[in-house]
């Protein structure tokens, strides 16, 4: 098995997670799972993944921080951040920091791999849709641009938001409705 046919999936959803790595290992990938930023260090030496799948809330930790990790690890793997929290802020993050592409869950491995083919492949024919942002989306948004901006450091993104500490640990804590 070559290193291009190695994947790495970041994610906290274990039955996520498992389904996922069942159905690449059906298409001929070797798969590494992590359900957080340590496990993922620890199986990056071992693994070096030519492609990566990161959920963007692993618990308490940002996926964004994962995605930062596995560019500076290497800079040609491929990665995809899925997301329930899919926002225009993380996406752009997402990309900035080294990911190909950003997918709103839920998404398939039909999905990943239609992801990882277009990589490098701009689609100006992308409808354009226009929808409503809501208030808590709105609100989500903001709260990933300042960790972003603050190197994911709570402690300081509570006071940048002029909110308790608490309120915005509790806050990230919360899990998406599926």
């Amino acid at each position: 098995m070559t290193d291009e046919r190695r994947i790495l999936i970041v994610e906290d959803d274990a039955t996520f997670a498992r389904t996922l790595q069942r159905s690449f290992e059906r298409r001929g990938y070797r798969v590494w799972l992590a359900h957080g930023p340590a496990e993922m260090e620890a199986a990056l030496d071992e693994a070096h993944p030519g492609f990566a799948v990161v959920d963007l809330k692993l618990g308490n930790a940002s996926g964004l921080a994962c995605v930062e990790r596995l560019h500076r690890f290497d800079p040609a793997m491929l990665i995809v951040v899925l997301t329930g929290f899919a926002s225009i802020a993380t996406a752009v993050e997402a990309i900035k920091l080294g990911a190909c592409h950003y997918l709103a869950k839920p998404s398939n491995t039909d999905d990943i791999e239609a992801a990882f083919a277009k990589a490098s492949d701009g689609n100006a024919d992308v409808p354009i849709e226009g929808r409503s942002t809501s208030i808590k989306t709105l609100e989500w948004e903001r709260i990933n641009e300042t960790l972003a901006e603050t190197g994911f450091n709570i402690s300081e993104t509570a006071r940048r938001l002029g909110m308790h500490r608490r309120t915005l640990a509790r806050k990230l804590e919360k899990k998406p409705v599926r």
